[in-house]
């Protein structure tokens, strides 16, 4: 999933202080899973963004809504007569949901969370980064543990000298990648996998290509 946190609260009055009518848009999708951006914290910036208005003598109307997804055009259009009534949208979707609203709309819309990554829930309340989105996975070869997104230094083949322990040497907070792709190998009984000499990544399928694109000929219109 796509996880996220919220902009400090002073960021975003900055964004709204020349309007009064706002829109506050919520999704319901991956922000949601990670606490960020669902109904409940769409009630809860509402009432702050309110607070801290009054105190500073000003009176915001704001209308909450949540979507079941923003990065959809369908969902997207559904707030069409929400959007007309507001002077700007504030979106507590991912950068995607964002985006998709701004290309709608000839509203300002601003981006209520900081899109971190895509990653997974460690445990209640702590989420970390597993993916890259690299567009060449290799997580077949590397026992389903990414070396891309999980080595602070993008190894292909590790670990590199600064490990120690299991730990990678940016933070003991970190466990070393390729120490856990071994644990992990090991595990499956095909550490034979390790011998292999992964190639130098191709990044067109990254972003050194420059922005991605997906088409799939049976469903496109």
């Amino acid at each position: 999933m796509i996880t996220a946190e919220r902009k400090p609260l002073e960021e975003l009055l900055g964004y709204i202080a020349p309007y009064s009518r706002i829109l506050l848009l919520g999704c319901n999708e991956c922000v949601t899973v990670c606490a960020a951006g669902g109904r409940k914290e769409v009630g809860l910036l509402a009432s702050a963004l309110k607070m801290a208005a009054r105190k500073s003598g000003k009176e915001l109307q704001i209308v909450e809504h949540t979507l079941e997804r923003q990065c959809d055009p369908e969902y997207v259009e559904e707030v069409a007569s929400m959007v007309a009534q507001a002077d700007a949208v504030v979106s507590m979707a991912c950068g995607c949901g964002v985006q998709q609203m701004a290309m709608r709309y000839a509203k300002p819309v601003f981006p209520a969370l900081n899109t971190k990554f895509m990653g997974g829930s460690e445990r209640q309340g702590v989420w970390d980064e597993r993916c890259a989105g690299c567009g060449n996975c290799l997580l077949g070869v590397t026992g389903g543990i990414c070396p891309i997104a999980r080595c602070a230094k993008r190894l292909m083949n590790g670990p590199c000298g600064g490990s120690a322990n299991g730990v990678c040497e940016i933070t003991p907070d970190v466990p070393c990648a390729w120490h856990l792709i071994w644990e992990r190998l090991e595990e499956l009984g095909q550490t034979e996998d390790y011998l292999e000499i992964i190639p130098a990544k191709d990044w067109k399928t990254a972003q050194g290509g420059g922005p991605r694109k997906i088409i799939r000929e049976d469903l496109a219109e």
